[in-house]
């Protein structure tokens, strides 16, 4: 549940975060603001969000819109059940581009069912650096991108913290190169430039013993999942099938610090690579500080380190450093790549713990390139 752009500042948010609350004690604010991110509710009821956001650039105008989180739990009366929620996003540009997102994570009473959904739309440019894991910015072909997105997961309790499931859903990719001298149109290497439709479905396994699935100070979390992809109408040759797996790990080192890891390993298998579905280094959560899409390639390996201080029941900053890369087929240490970075948070909801979060992550320098770096605006954690 983030907002993410690269080297620019969604104003209205930060004003949100850092601002208001010195206002918040007067009435210059609606008092549903002051409902929605100062007043403390010590109740188990459904709570509600809304975050409006801003940012510009060249290649898109002025770009506006908001995101909204409603936050439930399914029992009220357990202290087990976890937080459920709805999230919504929307922006459109003043060039006519815009991104659409509904998705929802649904825990059953007890926790003995977990669902989640997602339905997105984009229509959006974005920089294309070719394939491997040291492309040259001076390569960076601006291409259309018009993508829609459906997944579902469905998994059930057959033990203690032990989860086992499915996972289902479809990817149309539409690309239109803006720069028909660019890397994009030139380099006969890159798989899939024109796109297509793509159907998955595999199975899941879950290991999840997190003392809380919003603000995490204690546990484990094991997530993994094999889809197997078949392509449709035009795309109907291709085949492959994603591995997805992360690993995370939880220390309260006192009543204000945490310790958190995180490690993920991607890998796409099959004889094609389309350049679309390769896993991309470079996140909101994950290797924060690299524009995604950089470097992609056909495995990815990450990890991460982070270190959270709670100040106050409101106010939290941390500090993280981790390393990965993309590969073809060998794995090499001395392309590891670095990132570090820190960052705030204003929980607005404290009984959830839920929170706003203002990340700025650094990654590596390369020859005759200014250092990649990033900020993030979102809701909840990293991991």
């Amino acid at each position: 549940m983030a907002l993410y752009y690269m080297k620019k500042l969604t104003t209205i948010l930060l004003l949100a975060i850092f601002v208001q609350p010195v206002f918040a004690q007067t009435k210059l604010l609606p008092k549903f603001v002051r409902k929605m991110f100062f007043e403390k509710d010590t109740t188990k009821k459904g709570s509600f969000v809304i975050l409006p956001v801003i940012s510009s650039a060249p290649e898109t105008g002025l770009e506006a819109g908001g995101s909204a989180l409603y936050s439930f739990y399914t029992d009220t009366l357990s202290k087990n059940t976890r937080v459920s929620n709805i999230f919504a996003y929307a922006t459109i540009t003043t060039k006519g581009q815009s991104r659409l997102n509904l998705s929802s994570s649904y825990w059953s009473p007890q926790n003995n069912y977990h669902f989640t959904g997602a339905i997105g739309y984009i229509n959006f440019p974005f920089d294309f650096y070719g394939v491997g894991n040291n492309t040259l910015k001076a390569d960076a072909d601006r291409l259309g991108q018009k993508r829609v997105r459906v997944n579902f997961t469905a998994e059930k309790r057959i033990g203690s913290n032990i989860y086992v499931g499915l996972v289902a859903g479809g990817l149309d990719f539409r690309f239109h190169d803006q720069e028909s001298t660019g890397i994009f149109t030139t380099d006969p290497t890159i798989e899939g430039k024109h796109g297509g439709t793509t159907l998955y479905l595999g199975p899941s396994f879950v290991f999840d013993s997190r003392n809380n699935n919003t603000y995490t100070t204690k546990g484990t979390m094991l997530t993994s999942h094999f889809d197997f992809m078949h392509g449709v109408g035009g795309n109907n040759n291709l085949t492959g099938g994603f591995l997805n797996v992360e690993f995370t790990q939880f220390f309260a080192l006192s009543k204000r610090f945490v310790l958190g890891f995180d490690i993920q390993s991607q890998n796409w298998t099959g004889n094609q690579s389309p350049f679309y579905l390769l896993p991309a280094l470079g996140s909101d959560e994950m290797m924060r500080g690299y524009y995604n899409g950089r470097f992609r390639d056909r495995n990815l390996i990450a990890g991460q380190t982070e270190l959270r201080y709670r100040m106050s029941e409101r106010f939290g900053i941390v500090g993280f450093i981790g390393t990965g890369e993309v590969f073809n087929k060998e794995f090499s240490v001395n392309q590891l790549k670095p990132n570090y970075g820190g960052g705030l948070r204003y929980f607005f909801d404290i009984q959830k713990g839920l929170s706003i979060r203002v990340d700025y992550g650094v990654g590596e320098k390369r020859p005759g390139e200014t250092r990649q770096s990033g900020v993030y605006v979102g809701l909840g954690e990293a991991f």
